[in-house]
């Protein structure tokens, strides 16, 4: 049977990684690589930590993405919030600012070492409106805010509270299902 809403599809929050907003990059890799360690082996892998606040309330993601970026923090003043690539620049354009820019100096350790001393607060982004969904809302509701946001993943609410997380991959892992069905 095809799951008809979001609460069938999530995975629940307890079974995701989760860290304080006073927590280390390092402390937020540490956290996705145990939850990958004990999450279903059947499914993807987790792609982002859940932030919490000093409440316990989610307040934000760090992706794979945001850990990347954290260990240049000029990347954010070169790129913006789009990427560069978006914009038709070439590899060529870009590596050039690379060396430009000198960024990559140092050694990759020292880099890595450098950015996980760093706050996740610093490199997470806040949740948007359009980042939540109700567990009870179809599927199909989910699919189209999936792709008018262009998330990864969507934050499932049940009773006033966050429940779950709906994640691109499930959905797409289930349409493919589906369509080799029909």
């Amino acid at each position: 049977m095809t799951p008809c809403q979001v609460r069938d599809m999530m995975v629940p929050l307890s079974a995701y990684a989760t860290v304080h907003e006073d927590a280390t990059l390092i402390d937020a890799v540490m956290a996705l690589e145990k939850a990958q360690q004990i999450f279903d082996h059947d499914r993807y892998h987790h792609r982002a930590v859940l932030i919490l606040d000093s409440t316990g309330k989610v307040a934000g993601k760090l992706s794979q993405m945001d850990v990347l970026r954290a260990l240049e923090p000029r990347y954010a003043e070169m790129q913006g919030s789009d990427g560069l690539a978006r914009y038709g620049f070439s590899k060529k354009f870009m590596k050039s600012m690379l060396v430009l820019n000198h960024l990559r100096e140092s050694p990759l350790g020292e880099i890595c070492r450098k950015a996980g001393a760093k706050k996740v607060s610093d490199f997470m982004y806040p949740l948007t409106e359009g980042e939540f969904i109700s567990g009870e809302a179809p599927i199909d509701e989910a699919i189209h805010q999936l792709v008018l946001g262009q998330h990864q993943s969507l934050l499932v609410t049940g009773d006033n509270d966050i429940v779950g997380i709906l994640r691109l991959t499930d959905v797409f892992t289930e349409l493919c299902h589906v369509m080799k069905q029909s």
